[in-house]
């Protein structure tokens, strides 16, 4: 059962502290790695991943037996499966395999798509999805087991990658059943949402209302492209432009004059970026500026690259987002 109010809010304390006021292992150790851009991957036919994940390639631990990343939640979450963590790192391997030609990068990103595909589970709409299965405190708290359009979006992101790379057939169906989930609202049991204006998102979390997280979003998008560009699926093509047009259109929404914010959080205070992720957004931005051609995102990831240049916008958003942490969480 999940724990609530109080008690939740003592462990993510002590996660916390335990991650950066001891500086001890955990699942922080995976996720904060250098948003490096793939420049292989704008080669002409490239089919590197958009950044180089090149730190997460090299996590070391730990791993269950196969090989595949387990991160340590400390507290009373202990080790956990991620699925996003697991698709990123076999993308991280991919990458490395493209550079090197090192026989064991290829295999540890096979083992990744090996577990996607066998962890691939229907939802209560029987939609096909990979799921968290373990408790989450974001907002009032996500209950396990939950989806992800992040995880699917990197699910989908390698598995197309890993039957490009081994031409197993396997991988190819396993994203065909997973991008369903992009063609379904979150009430029907998928990861898009639809706004008043026809805009076009895809959820990181699946909360009401919708939380819109930018990485999250970006994230899913590559996937949904990936899926257009490995299979030439039109009708994806058609869904990641209205999902960069959307993205597009708000991005203001997410400008503070002085920093980005993580989410839109509907009502009360804004959720400011931390340092990594706002360093994070502007090469995202990038990498849509080169996906899409619109010179837009790459201006909005100038914009946003000149605000970490400032040490008083650097301290004013790490405040805020202190006040935010003591406020919310």
């Amino acid at each position: 059962m999940m724990a609530t109010g109080a008690a939740a809010r003592i462990d993510y304390y002590r996660r916390a502290f335990l991650a950066y006021g001891l500086r001890m292992r955990s699942h922080l150790s995976f996720w904060h790695d250098r948003p490096e851009i793939n420049q292989a991957a704008y080669l002409p036919g490239g089919k590197a991943f958009y950044l180089t994940f090149r730190q997460k390639a090299r996590y070391a631990g730990p791993f269950d037996a196969e090989g595949v990343p387990l991160l340590d939640y400390r507290g009373r979450l202990g080790i956990q499966y991620n699925p996003i963590a697991i698709a990123q790192y076999g993308l991280a391997h991919y990458n490395a395999f493209l550079e090197t030609a090192v026989a064991e990068h290829r295999q540890a990103c096979l083992r990744q798509a090996d577990w996607l595909v066998a962890n691939l589970e229907r939802n209560d709409h029987g939609v096909p999805v990979w799921r968290h299965h373990f408790d989450w405190h974001y907002r009032d708290g996500l209950a396990a087991p939950w989806a992800s359009g992040l995880a699917q979006g990197q699910g989908i992101s390698l598995l197309l990658r890993a039957h490009d790379l081994a031409g197993d057939r396997g991988y190819d169906e396993a994203a065909g059943l997973a991008f369903d989930a992009f063609r379904r609202e979150v009430g029907r049991g998928g990861v898009t949402h639809r706004d008043d204006q026809g805009g076009v998102w895809f959820e990181e979390y699946l909360v009401a209302p919708p939380s819109h997280i930018l990485n999250g979003f970006v994230s899913a998008a590559w996937g949904v492209h990936d899926y257009a560009r490995f299979r030439d699926d039109g009708e994806a093509g058609r869904l990641f432009d209205a999902a960069a047009a959307t993205m597009l259109a708000n991005l203001p929404r997410y400008d503070t004059g002085y920093w980005s914010s993580y989410e839109l959080r509907p009502g009360g205070m804004r959720m400011l970026a931390s340092p990594y992720y706002h360093t994070l957004h502007v090469s995202q931005l990038e990498v849509m500026g080169r996906i899409t051609g619109q010179a837009e995102f790459l201006s909005w990831a100038e914009r946003w690259s000149s605000y970490r240049e400032r040490p008083l916008n650097r301290v004013r958003a790490l405040a805020h987002k202190a006040l935010f942490k003591l406020r919310y969480y």
